[in-house]
């Protein structure tokens, strides 16, 4: 029976354990991701002003024209449990000879419904694994700066801002980058539960967990 984790006072179920599946996403899996993104955005905006409303019937239009690009042109992955698409995340890949040696990362969304259950972190392991493969030496991505939620999921995962990238006094968003090496004693908390995924295959507002 899986274990229960204590969040925001109410327990919920470990979505970590053997039913949750990290997989490539396809076209058909276009509207659930989009509607747990758009969910996601919704939750993260009531959030921070829950007096001001909040379009979901566009906002859903736009995060389907989003994951629609991802699926066509980048790496994308999706986190099924019992069916249902609980989370997804997208990357691309430098091209062209001289690229730099770095993978960018454009979203990792979860349903609101599922935060703190293990879904953003079992993508987030999904993506390492995939980025090591290919050979990758450093990822970077882009956070929101208020997103408190999404920076803290990345600084435990040892995301840092990117020196070389220091945002401007009225920036929006923060960029961090991670190194992809991995420590011969253990020191990447991800390494372990890495190496246990295998091979797979694969927006600047992600907030994952």
């Amino acid at each position: 029976m899986p274990k229960a984790r204590r969040a925001n006072g109410a327990l919920r179920p470990d979505s970590g354990g053997p039913a949750l599946q990290v997989r490539a996403a396809h076209t058909a899996d276009l509207e659930a991701i989009a509607t747990l993104h758009s969910r996601a955005r919704a939750a993260y905006h009531r959030g921070r002003a829950p007096g001001v409303p909040f379009d979901l019937p566009a906002e859903h239009t736009r995060c389907q024209a989003v994951w629609a690009r991802a699926l066509e042109r980048e790496d994308t992955l999706c986190a099924v449990r019992h069916g249902t698409v609980l989370g997804a995340a997208s990357y691309g890949r430098p091209a062209g000879p001289g690229a730099p040696e770095a993978v960018t990362l454009h979203q990792l969304q979860v349903d609101p419904d599922h935060w703190r259950t293990g879904v953003g972190r079992a993508l987030h392991t999904a993506c390492l694994h995939a980025w090591r493969t290919a050979g990758f030496s450093r990822a970077a991505l882009d956070v929101v700066w208020h997103n408190r939620r999404a920076r803290a999921f990345y600084t435990g995962h040892g995301w840092r801002p990117d020196p070389r990238h220091r945002p401007a006094p009225d920036a929006t968003h923060l960029t961090l980058t991670l190194s992809l090496a991995v420590t011969p004693l253990g020191g990447d908390r991800d390494a372990a539960a890495d190496r246990a995924c295998g091979p797979r295959r694969s927006g600047r507002d992600r907030a994952p967990e």
